[in-house]
């Protein structure tokens, strides 16, 4: 099974918690349905700090009769009282570090960005709220890049959601992302909301895997989901993972499935499929932006990756006019 956590901070909104318990629920029956299973694809527990000194306890659990397993993602809902202060957030932020470094996708709706961004992981790097919270998220978090205009930022090992509605997308782009895109459109179907994404349907990015236990390596994989992979010389990798250049190639590959190479080539690719979704730059100027000198070398491992040529993929999926070149 494939372990969802949903954490009840103070303010945070239940019948969000609720709906996508429900949501993961539904997500479940489908699969049954396909593979004549019993025992449900995901694991769907609810957490709650009962005193500021203590960790977080699982308060919920929807196989309850089964041992403890690790969590793959943990979502901190939307809430409907003002954003939570930095200081009610700080006895949440060390244990939230310490299940990011485990290998666990973070993800906020609305306002619980703001508990998201207390614990750090967030410097430097693109997260969205609710359009009315933008300001002042930017103005606690200045290190923080806020984008209010994407309703879902997906960066692999963290994923943010605009609205206050907005977990329907959320939990749809995790189904999607563990049990594919027909269990996804079907639970969509099911409940009569709209695919994840709206109008943001088609932004794509990839989704590394995290979860499988090595830490130096996910020191690196951290690092270039932080730096878009810009740099990808193997002597700076291995530093970062603190290991011998040799013995970082091997546990890589054997962490994630892919070569350094590979890896970062995808998530290059997902940024640039950002760019030609929602901006106006030339394809030249996109390939420069996400780390290629040479065009004509971003354009061959985009159309590997994607089954589309740059322009092939704006022109079907842009949401403007974008030039094409």
């Amino acid at each position: 099974m494939i372990g969802i956590g949903l954490m009840i901070y103070p303010g945070a909104q239940q019948a969000a918690v609720l709906g996508l318990t429900d949501l993961f629920g539904v997500a479940n029956r489908i699969v049954a349905s396909h593979r004549k299973a019993q025992e449900p694809a995901l694991r769907v527990t609810h957490w709650r700090q009962d005193h500021p000194t203590r960790k977080p306890s699982c308060v919920f659990d929807t196989c309850p009769s089964q041992p403890p397993e690790a969590l793959s993602a943990l979502i901190l809902p939307p809430a409907l009282s003002e954003p939570i202060s930095v200081n009610e957030a700080a006895s949440l932020t060390a244990w939230l570090r310490d299940r990011h470094a485990d290998g666990v996708a973070l993800a906020s709706v609305c306002a619980g960005a703001f508990v998201l961004a207390a614990t750090g992981l967030m410097a430097g790097r693109r997260v969205t709220t609710h359009w009315s919270y933008a300001e002042l998220l930017q103005q606690r978090f200045p290190d923080v890049s806020v984008d209010a205009d994407q309703l879902i930022i997906d960066d692999g090992d963290i994923i943010t959601a605009g609205g206050l509605m907005a977990w329907t997308d959320l939990g749809l782009r995790l189904v999607d992302r563990f049990l594919g895109p027909t269990v996804m459109f079907e639970t969509a179907r099911m409940l009569l909301v709209d695919p994840p994404g709206r109008e943001q349907r088609y932004y794509s990015v990839f989704s590394p895997r995290l979860t499988h236990g090595d830490a130096a390596v996910l020191k690196a994989q951290h690092w270039l989901q932080a730096t878009q992979a810009k740099e990808t010389a193997l002597a700076a990798l291995a530093a970062q993972a603190g290991l011998e250049e040799r013995t970082f190639l091997r546990r890589f590959q054997k962490a994630t499935g892919m070569t350094t190479t590979e890896y970062a080539q995808r998530l290059r690719v997902g940024k640039a499929r950002e760019l030609l979704q929602f901006g106006n730059a030339s394809i030249d100027r996109v390939a420069w932006e996400v780390g290629y000198s040479d065009p004509g070398a971003f354009r061959k491992v985009f159309t590997r990756i994607v089954g589309l040529s740059p322009g092939e993929y704006r022109r079907r999926f842009s949401a403007g006019q974008g030039a094409v070149k």
